[in-house]
């Protein structure tokens, strides 16, 4: 299956606006942006299990003290192991959104299992 690069980025825009308004309103300082791969660096960030779909970096909100950062956070939705996974275009647009909203739980201060719970994982 193929996605062109534009084409994957609209789908990412279009999960990043099906957010629930409480989840979107909370994102401050966050860059979310459409990377071909993980970097080596990022896949170290990982437990090794599973393919990398997408990756939080940052301080979690509930663990900022005293302002904010001066960079913003970044959550880095990865296109190639998105498309390998999938099959059909429908798989590929529900694997963003689980993938984005995974992400952006992270930022928030969830926890895999909280994530998972959420239908997240």
């Amino acid at each position: 299956m193929h996605i062109s690069r534009r084409e994957f980025n609209r789908l990412v825009r279009a999960a990043y606006r099906q957010l629930p308004p409480a989840m979107r309103d909370a994102l401050e300082n966050v860059a979310v942006v459409v990377e071909e791969w993980p970097t080596p660096d990022d896949l170290e960030l990982t437990d090794g299990e599973g393919t990398l779909f997408g990756l939080y970096t940052g301080v979690p909100l509930p663990e900022r003290e005293g302002g904010w950062p001066a960079l913003p956070d970044r959550i880095a939705i990865f296109r190639q192991p998105i498309m390998r996974s999938c099959k059909t275009r429908a798989e590929a647009q529900r694997e963003i959104r689980i993938t984005l909203w995974h992400e952006v739980g992270h930022y928030l201060g969830m926890t895999e299992e909280d994530l998972h719970r959420a239908g997240y994982g």
